[in-house]
């Protein structure tokens, strides 16, 4: 088995190991075809963590020293023709899989999760708790699924209590389960005048009234929001408090408590999902829910920060609605598949969520100011940290004809429209999701085509 030697390297561990994967290459201890250790084989024998060698792993991918190959393992890749396609300047694109490049779905950097979920399924499986996997799981979630997700929970409410926590088959499920048990059709609820398109599908189809709200660069007016309670009794308030979709706005604490102030004086339930809240630039600023927990419930997941398949979210509720949220679980899909429930388990207890966290967060952060090389003449809305940017066009676009250009260009991309909550008018904003392409290069080419659109007049193209 390879072991790195990285006596003689004085900086971070994942950036050591990768150099001396480097060094090992280029001295020919390593050959094209080389298998390399397992993340937990490494990690062991290095005595780290293994997310610290996931991501040397995929600092070695982005310089093109090793490919990984799902279910096999990872390999030493020929240097030659690695020189040779970076000599001549060739994108690391992987265009043969799609004839899109799709930058319309958020979901977290791909490249680090294949190296950590194949030892993580191992681990799973040889664990004396794994039999609980097999079997129906009680009202809510097996205790130990409801510990995880509330340990997961305590970066933003540190009082999690696992008895208030609620497992649901994702933030979706999650945003379904508490609609439903919460409000009635034709009931009144509210949300930001810019929302989640899966908030207006939902609403309507459950047969509630849907309410944009206006915002502003933070998102909800505590004004407006008002103002609207005085005129209608709104039964639910669905808010998206941290990098906001598709915004990217994030609430300032005075903003979150005067919200739970209106909510409070007008008797409705607060939603607060905060799927995003990993992203947040300041974590001391508390949850919207903090403001009013009484009457607040809290909805996250690990789609957006662990990868898209782990299908599973955690609603954290007060006592008096437990209750109805779990009955509307069991009555739903009857139990999230307790199966992904003890793997989201254990990434959360073994410390891999952190790691992966940590990786999704620095990758967002390069990709951000790729976005804002690019696109330095126009108006962008976004965070350091976002998985997504929120991009005004010049006159004349309007979001819906750049939207269907930039297909006819092979990008995709949403228009402003799909997030009205409230279809009124055009708009002249998209939304360029900044973590879908599977590597940096793939997003340079992709943003350098919408720029070169954006440049020009659309009545060129009519």
């Amino acid at each position: 088995m390879w072991v790195p030697q990285l006596s003689e390297f004085n900086q971070p561990m994942y950036l050591s190991i990768a150099d001396a994967l480097a060094r090992d290459i280029g001295s020919g201890v390593l050959k094209e075809g080389d298998r390399l250790p397992t993340l937990r084989e490494l990690a062991t024998t290095l005595n780290v963590t293994p997310g610290t060698i996931s991501r040397a792993y995929s600092e070695a991918h982005r310089r093109r020293l090793v490919r990984g190959e799902v279910g096999r393992g990872t390999y030493v890749l020929n240097q030659k023709q690695s020189e040779a396609s970076a000599t001549h300047g060739a994108s690391p694109l992987n265009l043969g899989q799609s004839e899109w490049l799709d930058l319309s779905i958020i979901k977290p950097y791909s490249a680090t999760l294949e190296h950590w979920l194949r030892d993580a399924l191992v681990d799973m499986a040889k664990s004396p708790d794994f039999a609980r996997t097999l079997d129906y799981a009680p009202d809510g979630g097996h205790p130990a699924h409801r510990e995880a997700g509330a340990q997961w929970l305590r970066h933003s409410l540190p009082d999690a209590q696992w008895q208030q926590v609620v497992i649901t088959a994702g933030a979706q499920h999650g945003l379904m389960v508490a609609m439903s048990a919460l409000t009635n059709a034709g009931d009144l609820v509210l949300c930001e005048a810019l929302c989640y398109p899966g908030i207006i599908s939902l609403a309507h189809g459950l047969e509630r009234r849907l309410r944009g709200v206006p915002m502003d660069d933070e998102g909800i007016l505590p004004d407006a929001l008002r103002e609207l309670c005085l005129r209608e009794k709104p039964a639910m308030l669905v808010c998206v408090a941290t990098c906001q979709n598709p915004t990217a706005a994030i609430m300032s604490q005075e903003r979150r408590a005067r919200i739970a102030a209106v909510a409070e004086e007008f008797d409705f339930i607060i939603l607060d999902d905060d799927i995003y809240g990993f992203l947040a630039t300041d974590p001391s600023i508390k949850p919207l829910s903090a403001f009013a927990p009484d009457r607040s419930v809290y909805l996250t997941s690990l789609s957006k920060s662990i990868m898209p398949a782990l299908r599973v979210g955690y609603l954290y509720s007060p006592p008096k609605l437990l209750s109805r949220l779990t009955s509307m679980v069991r009555s739903s899909v009857w139990m999230p598949s307790p199966l992904t429930a003890q793997l989201a388990s254990h990434v959360i207890t073994e410390g891999l969520d952190k790691q992966l966290v940590r990786i999704q967060r620095n990758e967002a952060a390069e990709r951000q100011a790729i976005a804002r090389e690019i696109f330095a003449n126009v108006e962008l809305k976004t965070q350091p940290h976002s998985y997504h940017v929120w991009l005004t066009l010049p006159e004349p676009w309007t979001s819906d004809e750049f939207a269907m250009l930039a297909r006819a260009n092979g990008v995709l991309v949403l228009s402003g429209t799909q997030f009205q909550a409230e279809r009124s008018g055009t708009t002249r904003c998209v939304r360029l999701v900044l973590m879908s392409p599977t590597s940096q290069g793939e997003l340079r080419f992709a943003l350098t085509k919408l720029a070169s659109l954006i440049d020009s007049d659309p009545r060129r193209y009519y």
